[in-house]
Parts: structure tokens; C-alpha cells; sequence
């Protein structure tokens, strides 16, 4: 996956701003923003990947649908890898400004896709779902179980074409998630700087 992942705070000299901004400490809610606007480039590319691979997405909301679900997962996979890492409230305010940053965003692509209407709520009752349902499985040295990644795979193959379901659980558990995991993965290490604590 070749996409560019941003983890550093531009540093300009241009600026009185830029300067004062980039030397300023960050706030969980302020890392939770870069690591958000990652999370959805990552989603979109796992979309397209699965397109270029010759999947059929057969209308829009599949579309978001999908991109929802993977979205779902990798807040989870973040979770886990700050779990330990963070304290329990700022952990708390972390998961909860990361999931609210990633509901904008949905939001916004959706309003530009189908007009004005309430994606938030039902975004974050999908998520609210999902965390539960995630907590079930293991995840042993910031890597998911199979059983998580299957899960992953049968939600998105609900969301698929008839024609590609019996294909989509393989693409998913084989190709998907470890080309996230390894984005991801680094992109939340460098971030929260992980590797320090």
C-alpha cells in the first residue's frame, strides 16, 4: 500500500503560528486528529485495493458501508496498542476524540454523496456495536486473532455484491488486514510515541 502517511507537526520557519504551534505540546485530542485523518486514508485505499482486485461495490452506501466497517477495526486495533500506554481517563478522551474526528469525516464525504441527513448517530451506534463485539476476541502483541479478522471480513462481505462474498472473507483475512496492520501500526507507534513508553 503505498500511500503518505503523515506523523510530524510541520515545521516552518515562515510563520510566527507555525513555529509557536509546532513547538507547543500536543494534547490526546490533537494526536487522536492525525492519527484519524490516517485511519480514513487507509480505509479508503483498503476500499480501492479491493476495486482494483475486482470486487464489486454495487452503489454508494456499499461504498461507506465498507469503509465504515474497516474504520471500526482499526479504532479497535488502536485501542488495544495504547491500552497499558495511556492512562485509563486519557486513554478514554483519546478513543473518544479519535471516534468523534473519524464521525466528522464520514460525515462529511456522506453529505457530499447524498445531501444533507443524520450519519453520525447510526455511525456511532455501528461503532458502539462493534467495540463490544471486538472485545470478545484476542489480540496478543498488538495483532488481532483470527476470529477478529474474520469478523472484519464477514461485516464487510454483508456489505458486499452477492457475487463476491465467498472471495471477500480470503481478500480481507490474507491481503487487508496485514497491509493495514503494518500502516497502522507504525503510524500509532511514531504518533503516541509508543516506542518511548
Amino acid at each position: 500500500m503505498a500511500l503518505r502517511i503523515k506523523t510530524k507537526w510541520h515545521r516552518s520557519n515562515r510563520s510566527e503560528r507555525n513555529k509557536a504551534g509546532s513547538s507547543k505540546e500536543k494534547t490526546v485530542e490533537d494526536l487522536a486528529g492525525v492519527i484519524a485523518v490516517n485511519i480514513w486514508k487507509v480505509s479508503q485505499e483498503t476500499f480501492k485495493r479491493m476495486e482494483r482486485e475486482g470486487f464489486h461495490f454495487g452503489e454508494d452506501k456499499q461504498v461507506a458501508d465498507i469503509i465504515s466497517e474497516v474504520v471500526a477495526f482499526l479504532i479497535q486495533v488502536t485501542d488495544r496498542m495504547v491500552y497499558g500506554k495511556l492512562e485509563e481517563e486519557e486513554r478514554a478522551r483519546f478513543i473518544t476524540a479519535l471516534a468523534k474526528e473519524l464521525g466528522k469525516t464520514l460525515e462529511s464525504n456522506l453529505i457530499d454523496l447524498f445531501g444533507d441527513g443524520d450519519y453520525v448517530a447510526p455511525f456511532f451506534a455501528m461503532l458502539n456495536e462493534r467495540f463490544v463485539d471486538y472485545a470478545e476476541f484476542p489480540f496478543e502483541d498488538n495483532q488481532p486473532s483470527y476470529a477478529a479478522k474474520r469478523y472484519l471480513g464477514d461485516k464487510i462481505s454483508d456489505h458486499m455484491a452477492a457475487t463476491d462474498k465467498k472471495w471477500v472473507l480470503e481478500q480481507v483475512i490474507d491481503i487487508e488486514v496485514p497491509e493495514t496492520l503494518k500502516i497502522v501500526q507504525r503510524m500509532v507507534t511514531d504518533v503516541m510515541g509508543l516506542s518511548r513508553r
